[in-house]
């Protein structure tokens, strides 16, 4: 590749690293060991594609539909983690009360997360990434009118799941 190719990858990766992680940790349920193979793994995919990225969308778009796939393929392979899992939790309770609070609010978010639908979660994970709402409907390919009214459902949804109501 050239040099300026290289650089430009860079950039992205750089400005895009904290996002994809995050985006992989809510896939994986939290599993930080995974979630960093899959971060990887998504931009070795970016960076061997290079060349076919067709410039039809921002690369940040390209590279969180790589990432997104890349996870869900994961997930195919793994059918484990759509619950959070058992060593975590018995981590949390090793830690101090607040600290322990914190994390088990964190792991039923992510076992609430997990109970959503592949394309929710996606939405989910983007917009707390703080990705434009243009942009996540662009990377899952409804209408953006569609998007504002899945993220009210599955907001709605969650905040059932977390106040442990049924959903």
């Amino acid at each position: 590749m050239k040099k300026g190719i290289s650089k430009e990858f860079e950039i992205l990766y750089r400005q895009h690293y904290q996002k994809v992680l995050r985006l992989c940790l809510g896939y994986v349920s939290g599993d930080k060991d995974l979630a960093q193979d899959l971060l990887q793994e998504s931009f070795l995919k970016v960076w061997e594609h290079w060349d076919s990225f067709r410039g039809t969308s921002n690369r940040s778009t390209w590279l969180y539909r790589i990432t997104v796939n890349t996870c869900l393929q994961e997930l195919r392979m793994h059918k484990k983690y759509k619950k959070a899992p058992e060593e975590t939790l018995k981590n949390y309770e090793a830690r101090e009360e607040t600290s322990v609070k914190k994390e088990k609010q964190f792991s039923q978010l992510y076992a609430c997360m997990s109970k959503l639908n592949k394309e929710n979660q996606t939405i989910l994970l983007l917009e707390l990434e703080q990705i434009p709402q243009e942009e996540i409907a662009q990377i899952i390919g409804i209408k953006h009118n569609a998007l504002r009214t899945r993220l009210n459902r599955i907001k709605s949804t969650l905040t059932k799941c977390v106040n442990n109501e049924n959903i």
